[in-house]
């Protein structure tokens, strides 16, 4: 059977569908992969998105459209932000090649499976895809009936077949799953070329040196404005932190390298990273610096689970950088969001952080900014918060998203909110003043006093003049500057896309540098004491790994 794969995601860097690929790539060796970038191409995505329906439109969906429409089945995958394009896709591959068999899954179709399904598709996944398209793929590839398999929705006569989902997989069978595809046959779509094999340049622009992936799933939280809600309220186990064990992922990028020898850096984007165990972040760590002793980057941290001991351990293994979740100050706010993080966890997390600044790129705090329920107080608080926090760190500041089906968007409408009108502003953060000020906090704390005066300028979004565009332009130029030479200093290009890290790289100063210029932490005493249970190393035939010797 000849089965296509197309990405429309952020680049090549989607971690669930490289998965996902590598998987069916293991069960029916004749597929393509393939990725419609949505990170580096703006200018054709920002044809395709604000000329919907239009002749350019129409012309790039066909090229996109012919060659998938020679597979017998074609898969896609897909954020909410990009649904459109997607059955615009579908489309012209349904017009082109009617007997096609056509599946929908990524994001879009777990968090909004009533909207997904009426895309002309044969099926949408939603939930897990890897085994659940394994068995769907064993029966419809004999010609029997599929539209019992757990995880999809199928299509007879027009209407939807509801089917329940699989349990959650847990980590023995997590540990059977091949590494993400990374390497191989893979085609990106050029809007003058059309589909071309990935090259480095790809990689680079995309990636950096540095390689995307996720160790552990699940979360804890419950927050209203995230995709997670919908993953727990389909299986409430999805609270439950899972992993594969850390001989996987150590493997895993190990397997990653030997293909990428100019990865030098990890970005691991678990929603909790802080949240494993410390006896299983010890295994981790141990491995670690014995087999790779590279920087990694954790993005997922929830300040209830930042520990100082845990901070340890992991500096001491590679950790160069966090991410972590502030989203507001305003404890009005974090109820509303049902986010159980007080703003004095916020700040113990931020001290706590601090004390390894040594060691470590300045931390990144997420903040939602843009919310026409906030008052000025409301406001002001969260920028009060972010002046009062433990420096240094860098804000990545983003305007409200209301993702469709969650509960933030049920919420909104019973305040009688326009969510579309919301969502506008989601790639153009407003030029309030307030968003000026956090910009300008993340390179330098004016005088108390100044700040207070600073603060009576502010207005909630809904009164707040756009006028300021030539100041944000302004800090924001002056943050970005910030943050490139905070990762210059530490020879860490694994956000800053381009040759020039390769080049660096290629000629040796990335490792010399590291090596003779970036201090090192000592070993925690903490770890020769711990009841943390030795790493057996399981055997290539026991993972049934591709690549595991």
């Amino acid at each position: 059977m000849k089965v296509a794969l197309l990405s429309l995601e952020d680049g090549i860097i989607g971690c669930g569908f490289r998965k996902m690929a590598a998987f069916v790539e293991r069960i029916n060796p004749d597929t393509t992969t393939c990725y419609v970038s949505t990170n580096f191409h703006h200018t054709f995505m920002s044809h395709l998105l604000s000329r919907y329906g239009g002749k350019m439109q129409e012309e790039l969906l066909e090229r996109i459209a012919e060659p998938l429409a020679e597979a017998d089945l074609v898969g896609f995958s897909s954020m909410t932000g990009y649904a459109a394009i997607t059955r615009g896709v579908i489309k012209k591959i349904r017009e082109r090649s009617p007997k096609t068999f056509l599946l929908w899954g990524g994001i879009h179709p777990i968090i909004h499976p009533e909207d997904a399904i009426t895309a002309d598709v044969d099926g949408i996944c939603t939930g897990e895809g890897e085994f659940a398209f394994e068995e769907f793929f064993d029966v419809w590839r004999h010609g029997r009936d599929y539209t019992s398999v757990r995880n999809f929705w199928f299509k007879r006569d027009g209407k939807p077949i509801r089917n329940p989902f699989r349990p959650l997989m847990n980590p023995p069978e997590m540990r059977t799953l091949p590494f993400p595809k990374y390497a191989g046959q893979e085609f990106i779509f050029h809007p003058k070329q059309g589909f071309v094999p990935v090259r480095l340049q790809d990689y680079l622009m995309t990636n950096g040196l540095g390689y995307c992936t996720v160790w552990s799933i699940g979360c804890p939280f419950h927050c209203t404005y995230c995709g997670n809600t919908k993953f727990i309220e389909n299986d409430p186990k999805y609270t439950k932190i899972r992993h594969p064990g850390a001989r996987f992922i150590v493997e895993e990028v190990k397997a990653v390298r030997s293909k990428h020898p100019h990865v030098t850096t990890i970005n691991f984007h678990d929603d909790s990273f802080l949240a494993i165990p410390k006896a299983d972040l010890i295994e981790f760590a141990e491995l670690w610096k014995r087999e790779l002793d590279i920087p990694f980057a954790v993005y997922g941290v929830i300040p209830n689970y930042v520990r100082e001991d845990k901070l340890e351990i992991l500096t001491w293994a590679g950790l160069n950088r966090v991410r972590m979740g502030i989203q507001s100050g305003s404890e009005r706010i974090l109820s509303f969001y049902r986010r159980p993080t007080p703003v004095e966890k916020i700040e113990n997390g931020a001290r706590a952080l601090a004390k390894f600044k040594k060691y470590h790129i300045p931390p990144a705090y997420d903040i939602i900014v843009d919310n026409p329920i906030e008052t000025a107080e409301d406001v002001k608080d969260t920028l009060r918060l972010i002046y009062r926090l433990a420096r240094p760190y860098i804000l990545y500041i983003y305007s409200l998203r209301i993702i469709p089906n969650t509960m933030l968007e049920k919420q909104m409408k019973e305040l009688g909110v326009k969510v579309e009108e919301i969502n506008a502003y989601y790639h153009r953060l407003n030029p309030a003043f307030a968003n000026c000020l956090l910009h300008l906090l993340t390179f330098y704390k004016p005088p108390e006093r100044l700040f207070r005066y600073l603060l009576t300028f502010v207005r909630p979004f809904k009164d707040s003049p756009r006028k300021h565009r030539l100041l944000m332009l302004t800090l924001r130029f002056i943050y970005l500057l910030k943050k490139g030479y905070d990762h210059f200093r530490f020879m860490d290009f694994s956000i800053i896309p381009g040759r020039t890290g390769y080049l660096l790289w290629k000629i040796g100063l990335i490792d010399f540098w590291r090596r003779h210029f970036n201090p090192k932490p000592p070993r925690p005493q903490s770890m020769d004491h711990s009841d943390a249970l030795e790493s057996v190393p399981l055997r290539a035939d026991q993972l049934q790994l591709e690549g595991v010797k």
